[in-house]
């Protein structure tokens, strides 16, 4: 049985707090009271101590209804023990878990005034409402700001699980993303390459020797790209990756024309580029049945522009899970992603100028 809720942001010290109960059983010392009195006094602790663990286990308005039962006992007590303002002082280091710190003044403007008022009725001593007033407001007061601070801090807390989860699931959708352009691409070369080599071995051993090291190469090749998809991908630069593209599509037999205008991107908009290339030129050798594409890299006015345009079937088709990849990287930068699917499909990714560097810019 716990006498405080689990994690408790207070830690030990509401156990450390009971020590000020002592300021309710000094009087009845001091003044050789009777049995009777200290009977009385011991049952005020014995029912005090059951609603003091209680209102850590709430929160709201719902706290309220310790705080009355331990005002009660410091009302029923005060004209007979001036240690019963200790009770109003424990009330008041509730009234922070009410809510919003000026909801909580209000109710700690009303204890006050419930304190004064008694004691202005009943003609009480200074030494009761003197520290009852004094403590109470000062007890309340911080009570208050620590509960505020403490509902921060939860607030806080939550956000930043929040956005570590958001983030986890960012690199997850990151790298699921890259596995599918990076494999995607390598899976078709490589089933390209095995059907031409099966072809080749009656025909032109020397080549389809050739072709399966190449094979043997890509496959590796995958390997380690997947490692980098894991911790972050890096291109080895679009050059390299229109030679490849274009080799691709001269293995499946697709006639290309290609054109490249030198320009220096960051890291990030290459390789968003380079990926969806790689995905597009996938996409032709699966799917388009085209017998030529045109593969373009050019600046524009509007910054720099990748263009692949096939003869194949086209189609209507909604947008499967490697173009909307590609899309949400090229607008992540900034950029659009244009498709024309009729006849053909023609693809048209832009980069805002703001985002691109040509050669000889600072």
């Amino acid at each position: 049985m716990r006498l405080l809720p689990p994690g408790c942001e207070e830690g030990w010290t509401p156990y450390a707090w009971l020590i000020y109960l002592s300021m309710f059983l000094v009087y009845p010392l001091l003044g050789h009271a009777s049995a009777l009195t200290w009977v009385l006094s011991i049952g005020a602790v014995a029912a005090f101590l059951p609603l003091y663990f209680w209102g850590y286990w709430l929160e709201g308005t719902r706290v309220l209804w310790p705080m009355a039962g331990i005002l009660a006992i410091g009302l029923a007590f005060a004209q007979f023990n001036p240690g019963a303002s200790v009770f109003f002082i424990y009330a008041a280091g509730f009234l922070g878990e009410i809510g919003e710190p000026g909801v909580a003044v209000r109710y700690l403007a009303a204890l006050l005034a419930l304190l004064g008022a008694e004691s202005w009725l009943m003609n009480l001593p200074p030494y009761f409402w003197i520290p009852g007033l004094v403590f109470s407001a000062l007890i309340g007061g911080v009570d208050i700001h620590f509960a505020q601070r403490r509902r921060m801090n939860r607030k806080l807390r939550m956000a930043q699980e929040e956005i570590e989860q958001l983030a986890k699931v960012a690199e997850r959708e990151r790298i699921a993303r890259d596995l599918h352009d990076l494999l995607g691409h390598t899976l078709s070369v490589i089933i390209l390459k095995s059907e031409l080599a099966s072809k080749l071995v009656e025909k032109d051993l020397t080549r389809a020797v050739t072709e399966i090291r190449d094979v043997e190469r890509i496959s590796r090749d995958a390997l380690t790209q997947v490692r980098q998809a894991v911790k972050g991908y890096r291109s080895a630069g679009l050059d390299t990756e229109f030679r490849d593209a274009q080799e691709t599509l001269r293995t499946a037999g697709i006639r290309v024309n290609a054109s490249v205008e030198t320009v220096n991107l960051t890291p990030a908009q290459e390789t968003a580029l380079v990926l969806a290339l790689r995905e597009a030129v996938t996409n032709v050798v699966r799917h388009a049945k085209a017998a030529t594409c045109d593969l373009r890299l050019r600046r524009a006015a509007s910054g720099c522009e990748l263009e692949i345009v096939d003869d194949g079937i086209g189609g209507t088709s909604t947008e499967g899970s490697g173009l909307s990849g590609m899309r949400h990287r090229v607008e992540s930068l900034g950029g659009t992603l244009d498709r024309d699917s009729n006849p053909g499909t023609r693809l048209i990714i832009r980069l805002p100028l703001d985002n691109v560097r040509s050669i000889g810019a600072a």
